[in-house]
């Protein structure tokens, strides 16, 4: 495991860039995981300002989200699907049939699930997945409990994730109480993982995943301890317990 920490958010949305833009031009067909939530939305601007700016290209990039809200439809401004074009696609080259998010309708949830992470096997794995962290430690919307499931499933939001959720609806009551959200044990399968965290808010986490050295269920984040290939980059702040 590399721990990677920068002054602050925008110095860590840059290098999180760079470890993108290495791994597309290494690989240009690259099968790139990508994740929502506040954290990663700096390093996306800086991916549509390479793309703009230094000709940074996407053509053959392949995608896979990790999760979407349950029941939300995708014009929602809060879904995910808008997430991710508003943030990213509607900004990039990237081939229209060649980016996945997860589906918060589907007619056969069981069916569903199993297929998406089907597709993810037929393209030979994800190369490179980024996460961020919740303050519970989930990762994509596997939260903490007494067993995690490995393949792409349906779960329940916990109340913490539901609050931390909030600000971006009216009021709390409108946060949706389901994903569908990638495993697990999907997740580990990535060649490489890049996770990003900062804020005070995730300085006791991090500590914790990063000093504790413990696997555990109840800190779903904790499995990327046995992970062969995984960076995580943090600011000053996110990083302050674990540094004392």
């Amino acid at each position: 495991m590399k721990i990677i920490i920068e002054k602050n958010y925008s110095d860590l949305s840059k290098k999180a860039a760079d470890i993108i833009e290495k791994e597309i031009k290494n690989k240009p067909n690259l099968i790139l995981g990508l994740a929502t939530g506040s954290t990663p939305v700096g390093t996306y601007k800086e991916l549509i300002r390479r793309h703009k700016e230094e000709g940074l290209d996407f053509a053959k990039v392949t995608t896979f989200n990790l999760d979407e809200y349950l029941g939300i439809p995708h014009d929602h401004i809060n879904s995910y699907h808008y997430f991710m074009y508003d943030n990213l696609f509607k900004h990039i080259n990237i081939d229209e049939d060649n980016i996945n998010i997860p589906n918060g309708n589907p007619e056969n949830v069981e069916e569903y699930c199993k297929s998406y992470d089907e597709d993810i096997e037929k393209q030979g794995g994800i190369d490179l997945q980024i996460l961020g962290i919740g303050e519970n430690g989930h990762i994509a919307f596997n939260e903490p409990d007494d067993k995690l499931y490995l393949g792409t499933h349906i779960t329940d939001l916990t109340e913490s994730t539901i609050r931390a959720n909030a600000r971006f609806f009216d009021s709390i009551e409108e946060v949706p109480k389901k994903a569908i959200t990638m495993g697990l044990g999907s997740i580990m399968k990535a060649k490489k993982i890049l996770l990003l965290a900062n804020g005070k808010n995730k300085a006791n986490i991090i500590g914790k995943l990063l000093k504790d050295e413990v696997v555990s269920t109840y800190n779903p984040a904790s499995l990327l301890l046995l992970h062969p290939d995984v960076t995580i980059i943090l600011d000053e702040e996110s990083a302050s317990e674990y540094l004392k």
